[in-house]
């Protein structure tokens, strides 16, 4: 059979890697959209959606990056070994730095699955201390709390994943949850 538009490898891959960037672009677009929706919904402070949206970024550019070059066949062997070096690098440089990248880590994560907004009242399960109060921020690399007492408490993000975290809801409000499930 022959085919109505013979195609070159040459304009096989320009239409492959055509079809890539559009590709991106609306992955993209989609991926900023939903964590622009779904920050709104949250009450999120627009430097956490920032910081957000520029990691799904970078995250989106290393994926298309790595698609653009096993599907166009630029040299798999290559391509792999400069970025394993690069990612040898960073990890040594960032081990040094590990509660750093665990608080960012651990922000992203509580950016899309924290149950809890600012203006919540919660308790921390921390056996030797009060940790509770009014969560008034949640930045990058901690939740702020203000305690009944108006001190300012600053507690790790990546802490904050691991302790149970429970929400304090106020007399009126258990009264009223009391009397309903009467």
């Amino acid at each position: 059979m022959e085919q109505l538009w013979p195609l070159t490898f040459v304009s096989k891959q320009a239409l492959l890697a055509t079809l890539l960037i559009v590709g991106y672009l609306v992955i993209r677009r989609l991926g900023l959209r939903w964590i622009s929706r779904l920050a709104g919904n949250k009450r999120v402070s627009l430097e956490r959606t920032k910081f957000v949206s520029k990691a799904f970024n970078f995250m989106a550019f290393i994926l298309f990056v790595s698609f653009f070059t096993i599907i166009l066949d630029l040299g798999f062997g290559d391509i792999s070994l400069f970025l394993s070096s690069i990612f040898a690098v960073l990890g040594v440089a960032l081990f040094a730095q590990w509660s750093i990248l665990s608080n960012l880590t651990a922000s992203i994560l509580i950016f899309f699955v924290f149950p809890y907004r600012i203006g919540d009242t919660v308790k921390v399960a921390e056996k030797d201390e009060d940790i509770s109060g009014v969560i008034i921020d949640i930045t990058m690399f901690h939740v702020i709390l203000r305690h009944a007492s108006g001190n300012i408490i600053t507690y790790p993000n990546s802490l904050i994943l691991q302790k149970g975290v429970i929400k304090i809801v106020a007399k009126n409000q258990a009264e009223a949850v009391k009397a309903d499930a009467e």
